[in-house]
C-alpha cells in the first residue's frame, strides 16, 4: 500500500479547491504516513506579482504559504509527517531566478514540471490544430523534460508525458527512440520521477508517465515516487492501489528529513 502523497494543490493556486489543512486531514483519514504540500510556485518567467492568477500563487503569497505549511508540520507532528514542497515550472533561461528563490526556504523537496511547450500549456487542447505534426510538439516537450532533469533545480519531475493526454501520437519508432533518450537522461541525472495518478482523471486509462516510459525509467534506475496531483481534498491518494500494482514492488523514493539538495551551490 502506498502511504505517501507528494503532489497536492490548494485554493491559493487559483484552480484548486480547499485549504491546505483539509488535504492533511484527508491524508490522515486514509492512514497515510506522509503528505506533501506542493502548490504551484509563483511565475518568475513573466513580469509582475501575479501574472497568471489561475495557474499559480502570487509572488507575494509564497512566504505566507511556507509559514502555513511549517505551522501544519508542527501541529500534526506525531500523527502524520507534513512536508513542505513546491511545484515549480521549468522555464529555460530563468533557472537562476528560480534557484535563488528556492534557496530562501527550507523545502523538503521541489517538483519540476514542464507546463509550457512552444508557448502553450501542455493541457491546452487548442494546440492540436488539424494537421499539426505531433513530432514537432513532442520533440520540444521531451527536450525540455531532459533539460529540467539536468538543471539540478528539482528533486522530482512532475507528470512527464503529460503532453500526450490530448494529442495524437507520433510514429511508434520515433516515440520509442525519444523514450530511450529520456529515460537515459533521467537515469544519469539522479532526479526522481513521480507516478502521477491525475492521468486516470484525465481519461488516459493510466497515470503519467506512459507505461512504456515508466518501464524504461525503472530499468535505468530512475527513483520513482507517487503523487495524486490532487486539486480537491477528495483526490488525495487517488488510484494509489493501481499505481502500486504498476510499480510491482519497486521502492518509493522519499524526501530526506532535511532539504534534499543544495539549491544554490554558489552561496
Amino acid at each position: 500500500m502506498i502511504v505517501v502523497d507528494y503532489h497536492t494543490h490548494h485554493a491559493r493556486c487559483g484552480h484548486a479547491a480547499g485549504e491546505i489543512e483539509e488535504y492533511v486531514q484527508a491524508a490522515l483519514a486514509l492512514g497515510m504516513e506522509e503528505i506533501g504540500v506542493s502548490d504551484h510556485a509563483p511565475i518568475y518567467w513573466k513580469e509582475g506579482d501575479h501574472p497568471l492568477p489561475h495557474s499559480a500563487m502570487a509572488r507575494s503569497a509564497l512566504e505566507v504559504y511556507v509559514e502555513e505549511v511549517l505551522a501544519l508540520k508542527e501541529k500534526y507532528a506525531g500523527r502524520i509527517r507534513v512536508l513542505l514542497g513546491l511545484e515549480a515550472d521549468y522555464a529555460p533561461g530563468f533557472e537562476e531566478a528560480y534557484r535563488e528563490v528556492l534557496s530562501r526556504y527550507p523545502f523538503d523537496y521541489v517538483i519540476g514540471s514542464v507546463h509550457y511547450s512552444h508557448g502553450l500549456h501542455i493541457y491546452q487542447r487548442e494546440r492540436w490544430v488539424e494537421g499539426l505534426d505531433p513530432v514537432y510538439v513532442y520533440e520540444e516537450y521531451f527536450r525540455l523534460v531532459r533539460e529540467s532533469a539536468r538543471s539540478g533545480l528539482f528533486d522530482i519531475l512532475g507528470h512527464i508525458t503529460g503532453i500526450m493526454v490530448y494529442g495524437s501520437r507520433p510514429p511508434q519508432e520515433w516515440l520509442e527512440t525519444e523514450w530511450d533518450r529520456t529515460a537515459a537522461a533521467l537515469g544519469e541525472s539522479g532526479v526522481a520521477i513521480e507516478v502521477n495518478s491525475s492521468g486516470y482523471r484525465k481519461g488516459t486509462g493510466g497515470p503519467f508517465p506512459a507505461p512504456e516510459l515508466l518501464r524504461r525509467c525503472l530499468a535505468a534506475g530512475v527513483p520513482v515516487t507517487y503523487g495524486s496531483d490532487s486539486h480537491h481534498p477528495s483526490e488525495v491518494g487517488h488510484a494509489r492501489e493501481e499505481v502500486a500494482c504498476l510499480l510491482d514492488g519497486a521502492p518509493l523514493w522519499r524526501p530526506g528529513r532535511t532539504v534534499t539538495r543544495e539549491r544554490n551551490p554558489t552561496v
